[in-house]
């Protein structure tokens, strides 16, 4: 046993207005990265050394996805780490099998359904629902990461921990965005003291760009993670501590050891959807990032859109009305399939969406209306959901040398969730993706809180296969707006010809069902006129995507990071 490890278990364990989203924190020209056969793009340059370092050393892509993921916990706590959740997709190049897992948090078995309503039945504050240890949800990227490793690893599950564990030790460099982060969150991040104490000085001073930072306990902890497995987080003294902190906070939540020892991952049937001669593959639901998607491409693909290119109105007519009615769709029929039958085989039926693409297709201007279709008989127990999906979250896209690819997208929520820290991590506030409230006139809502319930969610890591072979591995963070961030970097390269690198530096149009919404620049700007009188309702706003793609081609693969974060594309051949 190294050392390092030793010496490690040596130190003792620590238990112990409304805040916006991760925000936009900036925007920087990334390159298009080459390679021959193995690729690794994650949202920090720490992650994606860690993950080519073990792919280098011989080990799968699932390898290097724990060493990234580890890292990322450290470097990115606003985004994910062990107190969140994850969806993992992943092409097993022999025997040529698409593999999705649901490590989402679920919902504690003694949670009420009326968590998130006071006294009077109205909706609580957002703080209040928030912060605090209300919207903690039992973890689950730490036994998703376990499980994909015990089927699809190589190298030792201990090996894949050194990374972090160094940088926890040593110290890591405190990028811009993290520094800036922090001190936007101050309010809410001093409210726990062990929170506080990480991220401020005794003066109050938050984290600042370019020190260096350390985290022993976390360091710690995955020490014990890497030599004893999930039984150390799931179980025992850091299970206790996750409990008191949750159940001790103001305002306190429901997380129990039970919970925590009874968590499990879900193999789930991978959810693909042709689009022209491709094949969108990714999480069903309680994903509905690819249902979306699938509905979507289904109706443009009735619609020429190649023709029209990337500067014509009509043509983001079509994909903002397209987007439209998915959501719509989405709103209503999507949640947990353990809980509530989603007609998916009906949403993405060719009829269902020739339909949906003749009420695009015979008008010359937006959609006045939009509202759910009714795709099979319709379902009982359903109405329009808008609950809250918070932007933390993070994605990583790996292809080793052996041809296996990975999609994983993971989140704590809310911009450093519930704000309670333990252990040096953060915990989830993720019970707030459920519903407000656990009806509408009186109708049960789909995403409504049910105990071992897990969230609706939007992420979407994605695979694009053509000819029975991967062609492009993606994905984002961004909440609910990773189906249309998603959705275009897809446009960008299936329909529009561009490199990967191109379709990431574009700017985007979205909507997600209320107004167009439209980062500022370029393209945009022209379009905005345009947009608006064909009927759209505009916004100018910031879109804070992370998209990391690689496309994979005969003879070579190429890869990009999102600009607008601080993510890094290397090749690992």
């Amino acid at each position: 046993m190294p050392l390092l490890l030793i010496l490690l278990l040596l130190v003792p364990l620590a238990f112990a207005d409304t805040p916006p989203p991760e925000t936009a924190t900036g925007w920087r020209t990334t390159p298009l990265v080459r390679a021959d056969k193995a690729m690794v793009v994650t949202a920090n340059p720490y992650a994606s050394q860690a993950a080519r370092d073990m792919l280098r050393r011989g080990g799968t892509a699932v390898d290097a996805m724990v060493a990234a993921q580890m890292v990322l916990a450290l470097v990115e706590p606003q985004s994910s780490g062990l107190g969140g959740g994850a969806f993992l997709v992943y092409w097993q190049q022999e025997p040529g099998r698409l593999i999705t897992l649901d490590g989402r948090e679920t919902a504690p078995f003694a949670a009420p359904a009326d968590l998130f309503l006071d006294g009077q039945g109205q909706p609580l504050d957002f703080l209040d629902a928030v912060v605090g240890g209300r919207s903690v949800g039992t973890p689950g990227t730490v036994m998703l990461m376990w499980q994909a490793h015990q089927r699809f690893g190589r190298l030792p599950w201990r090996e894949l921990f050194a990374p972090a564990i160094t940088l926890a030790l040593n110290g890591f460099t405190v990028s811009p965005r993290l520094a800036r982060l922090v001190a936007e969150d101050k309010a809410q991040l001093t409210r726990d003291p062990d929170a506080r104490a990480y991220f401020f000085d005794d003066t109050g001073r938050p984290l600042q760009a370019g020190s260096t930072k350390t985290n022993p306990l976390l360091a710690a902890l995955l020490t014990r993670l890497s030599l004893e497995g999930p039984s150390a987080f799931y179980q025992g003294k850091i299970a206790a501590a996750m409990v008191d902190k949750v159940r001790q906070a103001n305002p306190p939540g429901h997380l129990s050891l039970e919970d925590l020892a009874g968590y499990r991952v879900k193999e789930r049937p991978a959810l693909c959807a042709p689009y022209r001669q491709y094949q969108v593959c990714g999480m069903g639901p309680p994903s509905s990032g690819t249902l979306a998607l699938g509905q979507i491409l289904g109706i443009l693909s009735h619609l020429e859109l190649a023709s029209l290119g990337p500067n014509s109105p009509q043509g983001w007519r079509w994909i903002a009305d397209a987007s439209r009615l998915a959501f719509a769709d989405r709103n209503l029929y999507v949640a947990d399939a353990d809980f509530v039958p989603v007609p998916t085989e009906g949403l993405l039926a060719p009829d269902y969406l020739a339909g949906r693409a003749a009420l695009i297709g015979e008008r010359s201007q937006a959609l006045e209306q939009v509202s759910p279709g009714v795709p099979l008989a319709r379902l009982g127990h359903l109405a329009p959901d808008s609950s809250p999906e918070f932007a933390a979250t993070t994605h990583i896209s790996i292809v080793d040398k052996e041809g296996n690819a990975l999609a994983m997208t993971s989140t704590i929520e809310h911009g450093f969730g519930s704000r309670l820290m333990v252990q040096g991590f953060l915990l989830n506030n993720e019970l707030t993706d459920f519903s407000f409230r656990p009806e509408l006139d009186g109708v049960p809502v789909a995403n409504r809180l049910e105990p071992g319930k897990r969230p609706r969610s939007s992420m979407a890591p994605t695979l694009v296969f053509y000819r029975e072979k991967p062609l492009l591995v993606i994905g984002s963070p961004g909440g609910s707006s990773i189906i249309g961030y998603v959705l275009h970097a897809l446009i960008n390269v299936l329909d529009w010809g561009m490199d990967i690198r191109e379709a990431l530096h574009q700017p985007h149009i979205l909507h997600r069902g209320s107004v167009l919404e439209l980062e500022p620049g370029g393209r945009n700007q022209a379009l905005q006129p345009e947009l608006e009188r064909l009927g759209f309702g505009t916004r100018l706003t910031e879109l804070n995507s992370g998209l990391h793609g690689i496309l994979l081609q005969p003879g070579r693969i190429t890869a990009g990071a999102d600009p607008r974060r601080e993510g890094q594309a290397l090749a690992a051949d």
